[in-house]
This record gives structure tokens, sequence and C-alpha cells, in this order.
């Protein structure tokens, strides 16, 4: 066997480093669950058997040093990177003789686990510890990885892959695809055969996919988590064998799980497996940051635009609306019409509380899963091109530095404010000149990009969604990216609507009135009820008017929203609450006798009741003039 080189490469962690608006989110991150939770949830705190406690010890303490680790390091917060790497100090200082680690007994809340070995728990930690080698250097990293990859490969036949480990065998093929590009042991690679021939075979689900409809009852392949780590596994195949059929896969099994089960924010339903295309039915958080993850996993691989599109859409969507905007809550699942937050029966496989914000509602995966997706997104804005070249895969603010070229050190600082505004600035920095590409991910939904280089217009052609500028760069280079936002409506199930523009899908806030239904020192549990009108449909031949206001610290909150858009639309009679939900949006809504009323709409992300999908009232348009949903 061999590796077969990717489009791009990971930049080690702490090459990137957040700006603006991003930078403001993980200092909010930071203040709220992320940098407290170890105080105030008994799971990841000092019992932890991943600390040297007895209590829990199996995924919780791993997740949440997942995403932990990476936000320490991005704020270059020391309280913060004390905070994880006491966790990795113990893994480091813990290795047994037969190069194992972690904890030598599993307890779990209430998770079926093979207690004879299971594999999954480590899998996370081995992403944890392959950040921190990334970030600080340590020398203990790589024979720390190399003696438990040797005692996986003299075990694994005799305990293969089961359960939860045999569904996201990925996870581990990544830390073996690393460490084999810093040591080059061949057993690394007969390891990640075995390893692959035991994992759930995604490429055949995702290639030919089965589900076409809810499903309510527990299968390792439905599992929405499962479903959102997957779908990178024909990828990871890819890297191991050049095989053109993995990519296929991958983007067959987009295709079906968007047709089937796609949503407005982005994601696939899924409040435990996979749900439909309601509105109302939830997708879990968990899944979300997962999915943003194997975005960015795919967008290595492959290096296609596409998957960069997905990510942002998850990430300035789903992501902050299932959390509280100063992180002292979450949802376990989220609605995209959601007009009421409380303990209550739905139809979801999920308990009655999955859809309150709060410490742990329903289960607490997500409230140890859930740091991840603000910190690796930050760490995925710009790729090395593996040719000398830097690759943006998002344009939040940041700064990036990176060898370019022949060799010379780079800076590049990227300012903006997208996804909130259209315009980008690219200032690069060089201690000489130099040739090289910068490769700019063109949105598939920016139909008139311009870009210029030192005020001088650029023409550019786009493959596999990526403009590539190869010129010899100098210090003080600047380029400007203008990606035009046009407002779209896209037509759903039943023909409702949902409304987007760019990265951004804006929907009908709902007023919140916020109940706690449990108080605790610090993080409570908090019902959500609207205090106003929810039942809107919008008119098909309504206009859009785009009004921009100042980016505040938080940008995904309903009355910081920098960016709102007036529509008209007419309350609805006949659409009525199900099961504590709102229904299907009415195909043909009865308006007869409203008024055309105007409406304010917002980012996604930035309101937590909202209605997302409207139901469409008055004629469609011709199909020529119609979009359609990507």
């Amino acid at each position: 066997m061999k590796l077969f080189e990717t489009a791009f490469d990971d930049l080690p962690l702490g090459a990137i480093k957040p700006m603006g608006w991003l930078k403001d989110q993980l200092r909010i991150q930071a203040d709220g669950l992320t940098g407290h939770l170890e105080e105030h949830w008994p799971d990841v705190g000092p019992d932890n058997g991943w600390i040297g406690g007895k209590g829990e010890s199996w995924e919780r303490g791993p997740y949440y040093v997942d995403g932990l680790l990476p936000l320490a390091y991005l704020l270059e917060d020391g309280e913060l990177i004390a905070k994880a790497k006491k966790w990795v100090e113990w893994t480091l200082a813990n290795q047994r003789d037969d190069g194992s680690f972690g904890p030598e007994r599993i307890e779990t809340p209430n998770h079926d686990v093979d207690k004879s070995q299971d594999w999954w728990h480590l899998m996370i930690m081995l992403k944890v510890i392959v950040q921190y080698g990334e970030v600080t250097g340590d020398e203990r990293v790589v024979p720390l990885l190399t003696r438990f990859f040797g005692c996986v490969h003299r075990v694994i036949g005799e305990q293969p892959l089961q359960g939860w480990a045999k569904a996201r065998g990925a996870e581990m093929l990544l830390s073996i695809i690393w460490l084999y590009k810093r040591t080059q042991d061949s057993f690394l690679l007969e390891l990640a055969d075995i390893v692959a021939s035991q994992t759930t075979d995604w490429t055949d689900i995702f290639h030919d996919f089965p589900f076409w409809r809810k499903v309510d009852t527990f299968d390792w392949t439905t599992h929405v988590v499962n479903v959102a780590m997957g779908i990178k596994t024909p990828g990871v195949l890819y890297e191991l064998t050049g095989d053109a059929f993995e990519r296929d896969a991958v983007h067959r099994g987009i295709d079906s799980l968007m047709t089937y089960h796609g949503q407005a924010h982005g994601m696939f339903s899924g409040d435990e497996f996979l749900s439909g295309t309601h509105p109302s039915q939830g997708v879990e958080l968990c899944a979300v940051v997962e999915y943003m993850f194997s975005m960015e996993q795919l967008t290595r691989i492959f290096g296609e635009g596409r998957f960069g599109d997905i990510l942002e859409k998850v990430a300035f969507n789903a992501l902050p609306a299932g959390i509280a905007p100063d992180w002292s809550a979450h949802q376990y699942d989220q609605q995209v019409n959601q007009i009421l937050c409380n303990v209550a029966p739905r139809s979801w496989v999920n308990g009655p509380d999955a859809n309150i914000f709060g410490l742990e509602p329903n289960f607490g995966c997500c409230t140890a899963n859930m740091h991840q997706g603000w910190p690796k997104y930050a760490s995925h804005l710009w790729m090395s091109d593996q040719k000398g070249g830097l690759a943006a895969v998002s344009y939040a603010p940041c700064t990036v530095e990176a060898s370019v070229g022949g060799g010379t050190a780079a800076k590049l600082t990227v300012t903006g404010d997208y996804p909130f505004r259209e315009q980008v600035r690219i200032d690069i920095h060089l201690e000489r000149p130099d040739t090289f590409a910068v490769s700019l991910r063109i949105p598939v939904w920016c139909d008139r990009p311009e870009v210029t280089v030192n005020q001088g217009r650029v023409d550019i052609q786009v493959q596999n969604g990526y403009a590539r500028l190869e010129r010899e760069w100098r210090d003080g280079d600047v380029i400007n990216l203008e990606l035009p936002m046009t407002v779209r409506t896209f037509s759903r199930n039943q023909y409702a609507v949902s409304v987007e523009r760019g990265p951004l899908v804006y929907v009908l806030p709902i007023k919140e009135n916020w109940q706690m239904i449990q108080r605790r020192e610090r993080f409570h549990d908090w019902e959500v009820y609207p205090g106003s009108a929810w039942k809107y449909g919008l008119l098909s031949d309504t206009g859009f008017e785009v009004a921009e206001s100042e980016i505040p610290v938080q940008p995904f909150s309903r009355d910081g929203a920098p960016v709102r858009i007036t529509a008209f639309g007419k309350l609805i009679k006949d659409w009525k609450m199900e099961g504590n939900n709102a229904g299907a949006p009415p195909m043909n809504p009865d308006c007869a006798g409203q008024p055309a009323t105007e409406l304010q709409l917002i980012p996604y992300g930035c309101a937590r009741l909202r209605i997302g999908e409207f139901p469409l009232i008055g004629p469609r348009k011709p199909a020529g003039n119609r979009n359609r949903c990507l």
C-alpha cells in the first residue's frame, strides 16, 4: 500500500489565528461552557477517568478536550492551555508497557459498550494528541502513537472494531495516516488496511443510498452522528487507495442525504436517526460539529469548493442556532421551524427535553462534543496546496502564517467581516519575493465574483470551486475579493421556501420568552416560549430589501443581527401545531382576509425561535426562474 497525495493539506494548529468576529466568538465560548465545564459538570470534572479519577471514563472527557485544546491554543489563553494540558499529560504519562493507553476500566453514562475492548473513546483522544503534537512539537507524541498503533496492530484481529468504533473507524484512520506521514513506518499502512476492512462500508451506503424515509428504530448506519462522521470515510479511503469510486460515493451520499433528509440550514435531519425533510424534525448538535469536521477533511483530501460551501452553511447557521448566545446553554436537537422549546413529547426518538436549552438536555454527548465546532472551523480556514501555495477554505477574519514558494515565510491577514459582508481583503506579507499560488474558493452561490490584485482586476477561471492566482508575490501585495450576495428563495418540501443570501439562511424571528426550569450554580436549564405570531407565509411576489448594521461582539443573537432582510408575507389561518411542533407548512395556505405584512428576517443563527421554511403564498415562479437547493 501507499498513500495517495491529497489536493490540500492541513496547516498545523496554531498557524491560523482568528480575528474579528470569529475571535470574539471563541472568546465567548471560552468564557461560557467550554472554559468552565469542568467546574460545573461532574462528567468532565476532577474524577473523570481520563485524568486518573474513578468517574466517567469513556467518550466525554476526550470529546471535551477535542474542542478545549484547539480553543485554548487559538486564543493563546494560558489558563485554558493549562486545563487542556492536564488531560494530555495524564495520557502521555500513563501509557502501559504494551503500548495501550487510557483508563483501564470503562465507566459510561448508560451506553452499551463492550468493556473487553472498546476502541471508540481512544480514537477521540488520538485526535487530541495529534492536535497537541502539531501545536507544541512535543517529542513524546510520535513515540506514544507509534507504540499504541503497534499494540493495535497486534491485537485488532482478535479484538476487532465493534459498535460505535466500527461505524467511526475513519477517525482512527486519520491518526494512522498523520503518523505515517511523519515516520513512514510500513506497519502503519498494514494497520490502516485492517482498520478500513473492519469499518462500516460507508462507500456502499452512500453510493447506493437506501434510506429514503424517516427512520425510527436504531441502526448504526442511520444514527445521525455516525452518518455525519461516516460521510468522510470514502474520502479517507481514497487517500489510501486513489480509487475515484470513493469520491463519487461522497458526492452521491451528500446528494441523497439532502434529497431525502435535507433541511434549510445545510444539515440533514436526525433527532437521533435520519428523520426526513419535515422542518420540525430535529438535528443533533453532535451531528452538526461532526459534519463540519467531515467537510474540513473532505476539503483537504479532494480540494473541491463544494465541501467549503457546505462547511460554511452549517457553521454560520446550524452551529450558532443550537447554542445560547452567551454559551451558557445548548440544545440537543434544533428545528428549522422552531416555535417552542419545552419539555414535551415530540415525534422524535429522543426524550421530551431534547430541544430545551440547558447544561445536559436529553443526553450529555453534545455537552461534551459541541466545543470542537468553532475552533476546528478556525483552524481549517486555510490549507496548503502541497505545491508551495495556500488555499482559502473560508474567509472569516484571521491571520495565516506558513512557508510558501521556495521556503519563504509568509503572513496573510484576512479582513472584511465575511459572511456578514461581501468584501474580503487579503494582505500578503513576505520576507522576500517568491512565486506561488493563492487559491481562492469561489462559493457556488456567487454568480459574479470579482478579484483584484493591487487594485488591478484579474480575470479568473474557476475549477472545482477555486480560482488559482499564481504569480510572483511581493511584500505588501493586496488581494481584494468581491462576493456579491443575492437574495434567493429555494423551493423545499411541499413547495415551502427558504430564504438565503450568500452562505446565510434568513428566518422570521419569534419573540423569545426564556423561562428557567432548573437553576444551578451557573449553567441553568431553560424553556423558551413564543411571544409573537409565527404562522406567516411568504408572498411569492415579495421583494427583498437588505439592511446592514454594525457587527457586534456577538453577531449571532436576535438583537445583534448585523444583516436584516425586509420581505412581505401574510398570516395563515390553517397552519396548526402538531405534537408540540409547527405542523408541515400548508401547500395551499388559507390567507383569506389577511393583509400583507412587512416581515423582518434575520440570519438563522441569530434566532432561537424562528420560521425558516415558509409556506409559499401565491403562484410559483416559472420553472426556468426557480432556484434549487445545492
